[in-house]
């Protein structure tokens, strides 16, 4: 698919990829397109992919989000807004504490719906909006990236770790050497 694929065709357009089965495809706030894909690494695994609406109309290729990318904006948005972005933080470490796996096709196909995630979030959207203003990513973009995430990490491994762990540094003001090994999976 070319960049100029999103401009008038259906957003399940817009997110095909060769090889990749598409679940869901959703836009938020006609700047980003979220594409949650079937996965291969467990019975019920996600891939996210997302578009990003680029300066000129035109739309990114489809990247793969990335720790680093979401941890960059969390620490330009504590920079500007250091308690509403702590309680922001506080708000998805609690949240990660009740995320479950995946555990059926029916699971997965409900808890990556658009409609689902907005309505379970509208409240925190309206509570963290001053965010939006800093850094690069809405917050809207953000907490569902980070939901996703969240969802795709305890479906591949139940006892996973490592997005909270980049949560707890980014809450505890870690230096951004480890913020970043966190975030790129590099241990020091």
């Amino acid at each position: 698919m070319s960049k100029e694929d999103c401009k008038n065709g259906k957003i399940e357009d817009c997110m095909k990829l060769k090889n990749f089965k598409l679940i869901n495809a959703f836009n938020i706030n006609d700047s980003y397109i979220i594409g949650i894909y079937e996965g291969s690494l467990s019975k019920y695994d996600i891939v996210i992919k997302y578009r990003q609406k680029l300066k000129d109309g035109s739309w990114s290729n489809i990247r793969t989000p990335k720790h680093i990318h979401w941890a960059v904006d969390l620490l330009m948005k504590m920079q500007a807004e250091p308690q509403k972005a702590k309680d922001f933080l506080l708000f998805l470490l609690k949240r990660w504490e009740e995320v479950e796996p995946i555990r059926s096709e029916e699971e997965r196909k409900q808890r990556t719906n658009f409609n689902y995630l907005i309505r379970k979030y509208r409240k925190e959207f309206e509570n963290y909006k001053e965010l939006s203003k800093k850094g690069e990513y809405s917050v809207k973009f953000l907490l569902l990236l980070a939901e996703l995430l969240m969802i795709q990490e305890k479906t591949n491994m139940e006892n996973a770790y490592m997005f909270k762990e980049l949560l707890k540094a980014l809450e505890n003001g870690e230096d951004i050497f480890k913020i970043i090994s966190i975030a790129t999976h590099r241990r020091r």
